[in-house]
């Protein structure tokens, strides 16, 4: 007994000494560290940069663009055999270039305007008859090409990355909401074995005074030995109580530092408001609210919208199509630079191709005809989840008021315990009661006391799961969209 009653008293201590380095933790710090530290919230957010950069480079791609092409130097030299002469020849050609393009891709009609400025010079000898030729070129275009018959591919890519971003910002929050569900859970958990623990170790206290009071009446030869038994039993089993919950608080600490990504040697106690604000709902407005806003909803549409760019390309498959080209030139050629521009000559020319399909047994349309069926599917996935939306909305709803009621039930029912408990020890101390029927009592009361914790985390929670389900804060009457995704 005296070996028991000091690993208690160890344990107390033990928890005062670390006490004085706490961490106390509310439910908005907790969530800032979470925010912070979440390997899944990190990633979600670096998948998130990887969409707005690969937007931006596609945005960047549609400006002009500009190229330089340099050909400092270059030298050949030949042996060829002239069949017609008889005979051998070599030839000695060196050269340089150099190429400036402006290229300006057109969005809204898929083409490609290019203007290309070409600049080169040549010098060539032939050493068996001892030719030779030097010449300037200078070639200024202006070109165009445009398809026809078909859709604009850089507008579909350009809206598919659009999409691209606004998934994953809707990841992105989604994931926020996930983890403050999960931080709040945990934080109420252990708040919960928070409580656990000043139960058992108040119950403790309780034991030890009726064990006291007991072991004077057994002394004192008023009760039988056999009830300062009871007692011992009592007040060892209450203790192993106290062990028990110190051990299941000690445990969801550690998970919950764990959730937080703080260190595990890192000492907490948890910090909530337990009181209780009582939210009015209507059911029609909380469903509302969550078919206009749930992000779910908005990613499915996003995947029907895609399908619809899916089918554009199945029927672009083997496709009556063509493309239209044109070019502008000028081109100035002499031996001399000083004379380059005495006789240019104007080039243009014009032309369309044509890509007539003969027949493709079939594909085409059976591609088709699975992508129409994959959107249909996906039309289904999300007229079920709506549905979903409804009916977890509507339970929440159902289940609100009849937490507030238990919450009511749960602290009265400690008010009546307390009230029994005091009666019956006073019964116990005047050896009208044994210690087997105040122990009913005692255990009645700790389960009150626990009983109305868990209606208050239960209702705490409820809250936050209509928040989450409905993406509207009911406590301030407004959305619980991110603000980006209220743009």
């Amino acid at each position: 007994m005296l070996k028991q009653t000091f690993i208690l008293v160890f344990l107390f201590f033990s928890g005062m000494s670390h006490s004085f380095a706490q961490e106390i933790l509310t439910l908005d710090k907790a969530l800032s560290i979470a925010f912070e530290h979440s390997p899944s919230l990190i990633q979600s957010k670096l998948s998130l940069e990887q969409r707005e950069l690969n937007l931006k480079a596609q945005d960047a791609s549609l400006k002009s663009q500009f190229s330089l092409d340099i050909n400092p130097f270059n030298y050949t030299r030949n042996n060829q055999y002239d069949s017609y002469n008889s005979n051998w020849y070599a030839n000695e050609i060196m050269s340089s270039s150099a190429s400036l393009g402006i290229r300006q891709p057109i969005k809204w009609t898929d083409g490609t305007i290019s203007l290309v400025n070409d600049l080169s010079w040549q010098d060539a000898s032939n050493k068996t008859s001892g030719g030779k030729n030097t010449s300037f070129n200078h070639n200024l275009s202006l070109r165009l090409e445009q398809p026809l018959f078909t859709y604009n591919r850089t507008k579909m890519q350009l809206k598919e990355l659009e999409y691209a971003l606004e998934n994953a910002k809707l990841s992105y929050a989604m994931q926020e909401l996930n983890i403050e569900k999960n931080v709040t859970t945990q934080f109420y958990s252990v708040y919960q074995k928070q409580k656990d623990l000043n139960t058992a170790r108040d119950e403790y206290h309780n034991q030890k005074q009726n064990y006291d009071i007991i072991k004077n009446k057994v002394e004192a030869g008023l009760v039988a030995r056999e009830e300062l038994y009871q007692a011992e039993v009592n007040l060892a089993t209450s203790e192993s109580s106290v062990y028990s919950a110190e051990i299941d608080y000690e445990n969801s600490k550690d998970n919950f530092k764990l959730l937080l990504g703080i260190s595990l040697d890192e000492d907490i106690m948890v910090l909530p408001n337990t009181d209780i604000v009582t939210v009015n709902v209507n059911s029609d407005d909380a469903t509302k609210y969550a078919l206009e806003q749930r992000m779910e909803l908005r990613q499915k549409q996003i995947t029907l919208e895609q399908d619809v760019f899916n089918i554009i390309r199945a029927k672009a498959e083997n496709e009556f199509k063509g493309n239209l080209s044109a070019r502008i030139a000028m081109d100035a050629l002499s031996g001399k630079v000083k004379n380059l521009y005495d006789n240019p000559t104007d080039n243009e020319q014009i032309g369309i191709s044509l890509t007539i399909p003969i027949f493709d047994w079939g594909a085409k349309k059976a591609k088709v005809k699975s992508s129409q069926l994959a959107m249909e599917s996906n039309q289904i996935d999300m007229d079920e989840e709506k549905k979903n939306i409804t009916i977890g909305v509507r339970q929440i709803c159902r289940n609100l008021p009849i937490l507030i009621r238990q919450i009511e039930i749960k602290k009265k029912s400690i008010e009546n315990a307390e009230h029994s408990y005091e009666i019956n020890l006073e019964k116990y101390r005047n050896g009208t009661l044994t210690g087997m029927e105040l122990q009913q009592y005692q255990t009645q009361l700790t389960n009150a006391k626990q009983a109305y914790t868990n209606a208050v985390i239960s209702y705490k929670l409820e809250v936050l799961n209509l928040k989450i389900q409905t993406l509207w804060d009911f406590e301030s009457n407004k959305s619980y969209l991110p603000v980006d995704l209220l743009k």
